[in-house]
């Protein structure tokens, strides 16, 4: 083989490499967010709560932290309004019972709070302010993931109904694990300078 015909096929080869290589960085949107999952507490719940938002999301670490915000919050909502309802409609439930539903509705109801301020800051980062805003945005979120342990601690108590424990635990730890999961992302882009406008 000639001198001229090996470099032709060297070329060749280096060309198809860098091709291929180029072509699959993280190659979908749903890789992306497989990929990313891989740091936080909770991968699967991680990528069964955000793969129907691969669209959306592309391979942002932005768009996938406000993305898995926006699934927390409105997971924390819902779970809020199903206590309010377990509440209003406490009859049959022991008074240490309504006291520990009174506690979760108001705990719930500043977990939301707090998600709702962090997706409004996420929604307006500035160059100029980023490292407060993402501060602020990761205190609240670590706030809201208190505001969710304080309430399964109330169920944790003695004494308690098994059923009414573990219906209000059951929907409250999904809430909490997608918190811890939305934290660790938002610290992944806090981490991130080069991803802000």
């Amino acid at each position: 083989m000639s001198f001229s015909s090996t470099l032709a096929s060297t070329i060749l080869l280096v060309l198809l490499f860098f091709s291929s290589a180029s072509s699959r960085p993280i190659s979908t949107n749903t890789e992306f967010i497989r990929h990313s999952c891989v740091t936080t507490t909770y991968p699967t719940l991680c990528i069964t709560s955000l793969s129907t938002h691969a669209t959306a999301i592309q391979t942002s670490p932005k768009l996938l932290a406000h993305a898995a915000l926006s699934v927390t919050l409105t997971s924390a909502r819902t779970t809020s309004a199903a206590m309010s309802a377990l509440l209003l409609n406490h009859k049959g439930l022991r008074p240490r019972e309504v006291a520990a539903m009174r506690d979760c509705v108001e705990t719930m109801g500043d977990s939301v709070d707090e998600l709702r301020r962090s997706i409004g800051e996420m929604g307006h980062l500035l160059t100029s302010n980023i490292a407060m805003q993402m501060s602020d945005i990761q205190t609240w979120v670590s706030a809201a993931l208190t505001e969710e342990d304080t309430c399964m601690d109330g169920f944790a108590e003695e004494g308690l109904g098994g059923t009414l424990k573990s219906v209000v635990r059951g929907r409250i730890v999904n809430v909490a694990h997608l918190t811890s999961n939305a934290l660790a992302l938002v610290n992944h882009l806090a981490s991130l300078q080069h991803v802000f406008p």
